[in-house]
Order: structure tokens, then C-alpha cells, then sequence
């Protein structure tokens, strides 16, 4: 998920006696630890990942499931985190969210199975979605003017370096694995793995026991408290971070609001300005870039970013290196783009940063394209090995790859047994599937295991959705057809740091353009009458892209490759630049009342 960005202030400081200054540091280091969270809810299964799939026994459409579920449970949370925090209070619901990430971490590292792990995952989704909505939210209520800025900053800093930290984390385990494999021992490889991703997850708990600490020191947001009728524990509050005289003029403020509110208004012409144009063009708009945003496949791009690598043609360990650069990439940049977006403008940033993306997600998809085309298919040789059971166990080895390539004959010369990959795409009646690609050098791969239950749907609901015409009844007894057995070329090193490179490219251009703007320039197209729910539905639909991209990803590569998945990206992200450049207007340096004043400008010409 991309983060939050830090709106310019002019508003200087004001000098504050040392102990208000201890507790705003305070206010901004737990605000730092749920970045930090944040970060790690996104990051932390790129390191995992590799070592997941080699030990778990998922099959491609499970994994990608276990991927997106953290996008399932924002999607979740999110849309019951404004009314969760007007319930229970700001304070409250920012230990709930933590100590949800805190529960599901001994729940997906001791798990011994898809339920379990589907479970966690979704656990920590929540408590991102939940931690994205109600530290800016507390943020924004708790501090000063002059001080939001840096409050909403250090949120997003820290949730950038949250993914760097799990590629740290990951990094380190990969020279373990890589220690374990000279050993040459493929069953203590195995375990090692298997460990491997259990201890990743557990490295990410200590932040989150911080973050409900910290969340239990901390006072209430003052403007939930006044708005529960609670005047002078609401005034206790800002005191805590204020001068006496700042505290009591913030109140006074409050309640000027608070009497201009309880005035009798017409409610029938309330909702009648919600369709007008100046409100329905913003609101439409805020969906497409928050769709698009997304759609650039960045969550997919980080989540999968260690098994792209790998497919590229780097080693384990190179790959992991591969990704820490990527998220440093991301970690610099993002400040790159702060620096400039009150300089150049956010539209600029946009038409910039997704034409850099489009550039980037197009060479990355051309390079794979040039060691995909040399493919074969090697379905005719695997369908005579499917069992009278209908299943099919296969072991991907030098000898196995040697022997589908020679039956392929002159076709199979390129390449090589001993840097071969095999991906498998196969059906039970209506149903089809596809396994993940197993490299022929990787010694403690597992072998391929296609069962029906890897298949078919437990039941009609999950079937419907699955394939909404599909028969199930005939599927459970269909037999098992190998539709198309892949087996491609693994590159070298040198094809595979320039896939890195080009993917390095992505994420700078993202991070310096919509990731920096788009939070930002959401923020100032929504009029104020509508922002918090017209956010709340386009960061729904956010979400919802980014979980269906994440769910499809590897069933997609596997059937279709990688190159084919790029050029998706890419041609997503041209709409992306053409709704940035011909419908969105500049907005910096303009008030709201302008912003709004040009969106009812446009509806009276139309």
C-alpha cells in the first residue's frame, strides 16, 4: 500500500516548556512506531516469501491469497475504522490495532497450514488498515498546527523505513540459508527454510508491543473528548502538549464550532449539494487516481519483489540484496518527492512519475519477453505420468529438465537442464490452476504435487467465484488434464540485475510522483463536505484493486509469464497518466474554496 504524505505548513513553532516538548516527541515516536507497523504489514512477506512457498505445500493460488490477504483485511478495516474511532475513541482504538498485529504474529509463525496462515495474514491486515486510518486521524487532532506537518511526516518516514526493515530482516536469513545450502544436505535445507520464515515474522513483534505501550500512555484526542461533552478532560489533553493560553484558545475554537454545527440546517438541501457537480467531479476523479495508483501493481511489485528476482536469474542471496536496495530506492526517493512537491506542483509529479513507470514497467516486461519466447511445452510428456488416482508428483531436477528437453528436440537446444524453471497449468473439468515455477539448480525445492483438492472449490460459493460457469458436481470427477507444462530459461545474473534496475526505476519514479502526491492531492480535491467519506469509499476501491492484483498475481505468471504481467502494469498506468494530465488540475499554492470554486466552474459550463 503507498503512504501517507506530509502536507506543506508555514506555521512556525512555538516555544514550549520542556515537558510539553517530551510529550510531543512522545506523540511522535508512537506515531512513528504505527508507521514503522505499516511498513512492516507491507514489506515484511517479500523476505518471507521464497522461503514460504518452498516449505509450505501451497499451491500458487493459496500463496497469492496469503499475500493479499493484508489487502483483504485493510479493505475490511478500513471501512469501519472512521466509525470505530467515533466509538471507542481515538486513543482505544490505536491499542486494538496494535495489539491485533501483536496476536497475529505467534498465530501465522506457529501455523501449520493455509487456514492458520490465511488467518494471521488477515490479522495484520487489519491492523494496518485500522493503524492507516487512526494514527494520522489522532495526529492530525492531537497536535499543534505548526506541528502536524512534522507528525504526519515522521508517520510516513517511518513507515518507509518499516519496509526496509523487513528487507533487512529478510537479507539476514538469506545468508543463513545461503550457509545452510553449502552444507549440501537438501533435508536440512528444507527445515532451515521452513524455520526461516517463522523467525522473519517473529522479528516484526517487539515494534508492535512498543506501539501498544506507547498507545496506552497517551491521552485521548481532545476533539473526540470534547465531542463527547467531556470539556475539561478535553482541556486536560491539550494542555498536556500546549501552553495554557494555546490550550484555551484551541477550545474556545471547538466550541465556536461545535455552536455553528447545532444550527438548524435543511437536511433535504444538505443532500441535495452532495450531487452537485462541483462535489460528484472530485469525488469521481479521487477514485480513478486512487484506482490507477494501485493499479501500477506497486503492492504486487514489493510483495513479490524477491521471486521476480529470482526468476530473473539472480541467486537467493542476490535477490534479497536485490530487494533491500529496492526498498532503499523507495526510502529515498519518497524524500526526493517532499522536497519537490511544493516546488514543482503535484500534477507535474504525477505525469513524471507515471511516465517513468510506464517506461520502466515496459522494459522489464521486455526483457523477460526475450527468455520467455524460448520456452517449450512439455504437457504431452507429463499427461502419460498423471496417476489412475488423477494426480500427478514430479521432481524438477537436472536429469527430469534434461529429459523434457530432449523429447522436445531442436526446440529444447537453448536451453540449458541446469538453469531450466518448470510452471505446470492444468484443469479438473471447469476448474483450472496453476503451480508455481521451480527452478532445476534449486536443491531443496519440493517436488510438483497436483491433487484435485489443489483445484477444485470446497463449495459453490467459493466455486461461483472461482467460475461462475463452471459445473462443480462434474469437476470433482473429471479427470486430470496437464493443459500446458512450461518449461523456460533461466537467465543469467546479468539479465536478472537488469530486471532489478528497471524495477528500481519503478519505484523511484512512483515514489517521487503519486506515491509523495496522492495522498496529498486527494486531500485538496475533496471538498470539505464530503472528504472523510468520499476518502473512505476511494481508499476502499484502493484497496480492492490492489488485493484482486495481489490475488491473481502468480496465477497469472505462471499461465501467462512475467512479461505479460508487466505490460498489464503498464498499460493500467497509461490511463493513470492520461487522467493525471488531461483531468487534473494543479492545486498548489490554491485554497480549498478555489479547488472547490473551479470544479463548480467546470459543472456550469458542461
Amino acid at each position: 500500500m503507498p503512504p501517507f504524505v506530509v502536507p506543506s505548513a508555514s506555521a512556525s513553532a512555538t516555544l514550549d516548556a520542556p515537558e510539553k516538548r517530551g510529550y510531543n516527541f512522545f506523540l511522535l515516536l508512537v506515531a512513528g512506531l504505527g508507521g514503522l507497523l505499516y511498513g512492516i504489514d507491507v514489506g515484511i512477506i517479500g523476505g518471507a516469501l521464497p522461503y514460504l512457498e518452498a516449505t509450505s505445500h501451497l499451491t500458487p493460488g493459496e500463496l497469492s491469497i496469503i499475500v493479499a490477504a493484508v489487502l483483504l483485511g485493510s479493505v475490511i478495516s478500513t471501512l469501519f475504522a472512521g466509525l470505530l474511532a467515533d466509538w471507542m475513541g481515538r486513543k482505544n482504538l490505536m491499542i486494538l490495532s496494535g495489539a491485533a498485529f501483536v496476536v497475529s504474529i505467534p498465530v501465522i509463525a506457529f501455523s501449520q497450514g493455509y487456514s492458520a496462515l490465511f488467518f494471521g495474514r488477515l490479522l495484520q491486515g487489519v491492523s494496518g488498515g485500522l493503524i492507516g486510518v487512526v494514527v494520522p486521524l489522532y495526529l492530525a487532532e492531537c497536535l499543534s498546527a505548526s506541528r502536524r506537518g512534522k507528525g504526519t511526516g515522521v508517520f510516513q518516514w517511518l513507515l518507509t523505513l518499516g519496509i526496509v526493515t523487513a528487507a533487512l530482516v529478510g537479507i539476514y536469513y538469506s545468508y543463513r540459508v545461503a550457509d545452510v545450502t553449502k552444507l549440501g544436505d537438501a533435508a536440512a535445507l528444507f527445515a532451515f527454510k521452513d524455520q526461516a520464515w517463522r523467525r522473519i515474522f517473529w522479528v516484526s513483534l517487539p515494534p508492535g508491543v512498543l506501539f501498544v505501550l506507547g498507545s496506552i500512555f497517551v491521552t485521548e484526542s481532545p476533539r473526540w473528548l470534547f465531542r463527547r461533552g467531556k470539556r475539561e478532560q478535553a482541556l486536560t489533553a491539550l494542555l498536556r502538549s500546549r501552553s495554557q493560553e494555546q490550550a484555551e484558545l484551541e477550545l474556545h475554537e471547538m466550541e465556536q464550532t461545535a455552536q455553528s454545527a447545532a444550527q438548524p440546517t435543511a437536511g433535504a438541501k444538505v443532500r441535495e449539494s452532495l450531487l452537485k457537480r462541483k462535489y460528484v467531479i472530485p469525488f469521481l476523479l479521487a477514485c480513478a487516481i486512487l484506482s490507477c495508483n494501485t493499479a501500477t501493481g506497486v503492492n504486487s511489485v514489493i510483495g513479490y519483489n524477491v521471486g521476480i528476482l529470482l526468476q530473473s536469474g539472480l541467486s537467493d542471496l542476490s535477490a534479497h540484496w536485490g530487494y533491500v536496495t529496492f526498498t532503499f530506492v523507495n526510502f529515498l526517493f519518497t524524500l526526493c518527492g517532499m522536497l519537490l512537491v511544493d516546488r514543482k506542483g503535484r500534477r507535474f509529479l504525477f505525469i513524471l512519475g507515471t511516465s517513468g513507470i510506464i517506461v520502466s514497467m515496459v522494459s522489464v516486461g521486455t526483457l523477460f519477453l526475450r527468455t520467455e519466447h524460448l520456452s517449450i511445452n512439455s504437457a504431452s510428456q507429463l499427461q502419460p505420468l498423471v496417476t489412475p488416482t488423477q494426480e500427478l508428483t514430479l521432481r524438477f531436477d537436472r536429469d527430469e529438465a534434461a529429459k523434457l528437453l530432449a523429447a522436445a528436440g531442436p526446440a529444447g537446444q537453448p536451453i540449458d537442464s541446469g538453469r531450466a524453471s518448470l510452471a505446470i497449468i492444468y484443469s479438473y473439468g471447469d476448474f483450472t490452476a496453476a503451480t508455481s515455477f521451480v527452478r532445476s539448480d534449486d536443491l531443496a525445492a519440493e517436488p510438483i504435487h497436483i491433487t484435485r483438492e489443489n483445484c477444485i472449490p470446497t463449495n459453490k460459493v467459493e466455486a461461483f467465484f472461482k467460475n461462475p460457469f463452471a459445473n462443480l458436481d462434474a469437476a470433482r470427477t473429471a479427470p486430470l488434464k496437464i493443459q500446458k507444462a512450461v518449461v523456460g530459461s533461466v537467465p543469467n545474473a546479468r539479465h536478472g540485475w537488469l530486471v532489478a534496475f528497471g524495477l528500481y526505476a519503478f519505484m523511484a519514479f512512483y515514489a517521487v510522483g503519486p506515491g509523495v502526491c496522492v495522498w496529498l492531492a486527494l486531500s485538496e480535491l475533496m471538498p470539505t463536505r464530503i472528504r472523510s467519506n468520499g476518502m473512505s469509499i476511494a481508499l476502499v476501491i484502493n484497496q480492492l484493486v490492489s488485493t484482486l492484483l495481489a490475488g491473481i498475481f502468480l496465477p497469472f505468471v505462471s499461465k501467462y509469464g512475467y512479461s505479460s504481467m508487466f505490460y498489464l502494469f503498464a498499460s493500467f498506468t497509461v490511463v493513470y497518466f492520461i487522467v493525471a494530465t488531461f483531468f487534473m488540475p494543479e492545486t498548489k499554492g490554491k485554497t480549498l474554496e478555489e479547488i472547490e470554486a473551479y470544479f463548480e466552474s467546470r459543472g456550469s459550463k458542461a
